[in-house]
């Protein structure tokens, strides 16, 4: 198969997405890697139809990669993930309206296009996060204690474009990142970015089936085929604070063999979901099925 992957300069060095790269070609595969953000791009001719099997997108949220992956779907061809999905989370702002109407559990959800009009928000909802609409990597993340803390970060958050804030939902300090690669899930725990602990080593955990039960339904939610959920266990349980299109797959077992196999399976289904029976996870288990669009193959892709 030829498949494209557009990746971002941020990720140029990065694991992922290369290590996937390198184990489809060592299978046989063809893998162009386009930079969309250090090419000059003849728009009107770059996609050639029929000259990949399958595109695939790496990059940072508000990169021209999206752009052109849509452009490809535009045109006809398959994307890992689905373009439209991407678009539905990258938009934080879009994700929380879409995720609270389908059912998941998720904080409640302000945006505003300047800094200031978060003055608006009552007093009762702090402490807030407040972080960009199209963030990623933890990127102008704060977590505000009160009103009169909010007044200092309105220079600094000036420049980020749409804002969201959502009341704090309190926790441990730690994270569970879930990870949605070939039908199965996988839970890791790490330091929250808002609660900086050297000492915390990001870990694999056990996964509840609860946990599983609302991961397995991101998925589901926004028409994604690989994917990360970060999942806070608050108060009144589980809460989903972020979902991420084609996260790093840190501490899963041969990721980089799952991605492959993955992207293979989507390319060879032309990107349509093939929903296998509905999941049964299963607690305390470190990975879990769930109604992934296609399930990997267990020998090698060719």
């Amino acid at each position: 198969m030829r498949l494209c992957f557009l990746v971002e300069e941020h990720y140029r060095h990065d694991g992922m997405p290369n290590e996937v790269v390198r184990q489809l070609t060592a299978w046989g595969h063809e893998v162009d890697v386009v930079r969309p953000g250090g090419s000059l791009l003849r728009m009107t001719e770059v996609m050639g139809a029929g000259t990949h099997d399958a595109w695939v997108l790496k990059t940072v949220s508000g990169g021209p990669g999206l752009t052109l992956l849509e452009a490809a779907a535009a045109a006809g061809m398959t994307t890992v993930n689905d373009a439209r999905s991407i678009r539905g989370v990258r938009d934080k702002a879009l994700a929380a309206a879409i995720g609270r109407t389908r059912g998941l559990p998720m904080p409640t959800t302000y945006a505003v296009a300047r800094p200031e009009l978060l003055r608006e928000i009552p007093a009762s909802e702090y402490p807030l996060v407040v972080k960009p609409s199209d963030g990623s990597s933890g990127r102008a993340v704060h977590l505000v204690s009160s009103p009169g803390q909010l007044e200092p970060l309105l220079p600094e958050l000036a420049g980020e474009g749409l804002l969201i804030a959502q009341p704090y939902v309190r926790n441990s300090g730690t994270d569970i990142k879930v990870y949605a690669v070939g039908g199965e899930l996988f839970a890791t725990e790490r330091c929250s970015p808002l609660h900086p602990d050297p000492a915390v080593r990001e870990r694999r955990v056990p996964l509840s089936a609860e946990v599983a039960a609302i991961a397995a339904q991101v998925g589901a939610v926004y028409g994604l085929d690989l994917y990360g959920v970060d999942v806070l266990l608050g108060p009144e349980g589980p809460m989903v604070v972020d979902v991420n299109d084609f996260p790093s797959f840190r501490q899963v077992p041969d990721a980089a063999a799952r991605v492959a196999r993955a992207v293979l399976d989507l390319a060879r289904a032309g990107g349509t979901p093939v929903p296998p029976p509905a999941p049964r996870p299963r607690a305390q288990a470190l990975s879990v099925s769930i109604p992934a669009q296609v399930s990997a193959r267990a020998g090698e892709p060719l």
